[in-house]
């Protein structure tokens, strides 16, 4: 089976039954599909705790010690620069510049292995799909760096407005900080699947078909895996049947294609399946589905705590599988601008507790709004008939009905209204 035009591309998740952690409300900042920032709790594997998250104001990156990476330097500010500007405002860069980013990237890439060892603390996140405001807000939100260590997880093109910015932006990160900046690969940084859906558009229209192949060069080069303290595993897609050792890992080739079949192939297209115990196949075409023994095997056997995902679209931007053993994690709000989901960021600290930051799509800080509005309009009306207290009985109202809304929003992670959603 070929793994491109006839695959189904993110499925959204079915629902996992599992009890969620509660979600707070925080401070907002809009985003290029209306979406707006949220403070979210922590949760660890084994228990759930609240934390408080707070908005970064970080300016460009200080200029490189070396030279040679003025260039990468200036892409960079060039793409930041777009911060405030209208949703969908072009970068201006030369196709000179962008084939030199690419000529820098693959050897820093090179020199990584496919199974990243990485510590803790640092901040995941998942499918952008060329969504690059809202990038730019999981930075802003997060901390730019290398004020923070981050790691993504694949699919940064197609679907999106914004592919050639974001994809810049990510590989400047990983050329001026090695060490502290790290992408894995995703089933969309394959040439036969961003052929169909739409980076290859994008690369032909803003400059040439030779850029997307030079681009096709810099995917072939993307480790796989990433191993955060010898504890969480994180890819793409998910398990596969023929992974005995993590070593299987550690000895793919590079640079290489995706393979229609295999290990690698299984890494960037497998999903978890709630209605499944062992393998089955996959609906996408593609791969194989696996159930929650598969993983409390896979982890009990490798000394594992949790696996971290991407690769499907999830109402709350992260959904749990497996008894919290394994989470999936997207982090494209209002995706292709058909989904009301909302987009995900795992921030793991120096102990393993990992805390989920969400960006809420439009019509759910609406629903806030709406219910605000309603809620003040009822203690004002409370006011002139009993002429008492009007100010503090309105915040009252409003601040027992937001406790309700967030109540509400935390619960539906095991629920969701993606879960009948047409298959991408």
């Amino acid at each position: 089976m070929n793994n491109n035009a006839s695959a189904m591309e993110c499925e959204p998740r079915t629902s996992d039954p599992i009890t969620q952690p509660t979600t707070t409300a925080g401070g907002v900042a809009s985003d290029s599909n209306g979406s707006s920032l949220a403070e979210a709790v922590t949760t660890t594997t084994n228990d759930t705790t609240e934390t408080t998250q707070h908005h970064h104001e970080s300016s460009a990156p200080p200029p490189p010690p070396n030279p040679s990476l003025e260039p990468v330097h200036s892409i960079a500010q060039r793409l930041l620069s777009l911060r405030g500007s209208p949703p969908g405002t072009l970068a201006s860069l030369a196709e000179s510049e962008i084939r030199l980013l690419c000529q820098k990237v693959r050897p820093v890439l090179l020199s990584q292995p496919m199974l990243l060892e990485l510590e803790a603390p640092l901040k995941i996140c998942g499918d952008v799909h060329g969504q690059f405001t809202d990038l730019l807000r999981l930075f802003e939100y997060g901390g730019f760096p290398p004020e923070s260590n981050y790691l993504f997880l694949g699919d940064y093109v197609d679907r999106g407005k914004q592919s050639l910015e974001t994809i810049c932006l990510l590989l400047s990160y990983k050329i001026l900080h090695p060490e502290n900046f790290f992408i894995l690969r995703g089933n969309h940084e394959s040439a036969g699947i961003n052929r169909i859906y739409g980076f290859y558009d994008e690369c032909k229209r803003r400059y040439s078909i030779r850029l997307w192949k030079v681009f096709s060069d810099v995917f072939n080069c993307l480790p796989v895996t990433a191993l955060v303290d010898e504890k969480i595993l994180c890819m793409h897609g998910g398990l596969s049947p023929e992974m005995e050792s993590l070593n299987q890992i550690r000895d793919l080739s590079r640079p290489c294609d995706v393979p229609d079949v295999g290990l690698m192939c299984d890494l960037l297209w497998s999903d978890p399946d709630t209605g499944v115990n062992g393998w089955a196949e996959n609906d996408r075409g593609v791969s194989f589905v696996f159930g929650a023994d598969v993983v409390a095997a896979f982890l009990e056997r490798h000394d594992l705590d949790l696996v971290i995902r991407a690769h499907q679209v999830v109402e709350d931007g992260y959904e749990f599988f497996a008894g919290r053993r394994l989470v999936t994690l997207f982090s494209a709000p209002n995706y292709c601008g058909e989904f009301d989901n909302a987009g995900g960021m795992i921030s793991v600290d120096e102990n393993l507790m990992c805390s989920f930051q969400i960006l809420k799509p439009s019509s759910r800080a609406a629903r806030f709004a709406a219910r605000g509005a309603a809620a003040a309009a009822a203690a004002a009306a409370a006011q002139q008939q009993q002429g008492v207290g009007g100010m503090t009985q309105q915040q009252q109202q409003m601040q027992g009905n937001a406790g309700g809304v967030v109540g509400s929003l935390a619960g539906s992670n095991s629920s969701g209204s993606l879960q009948n959603s047409p298959t991408l």
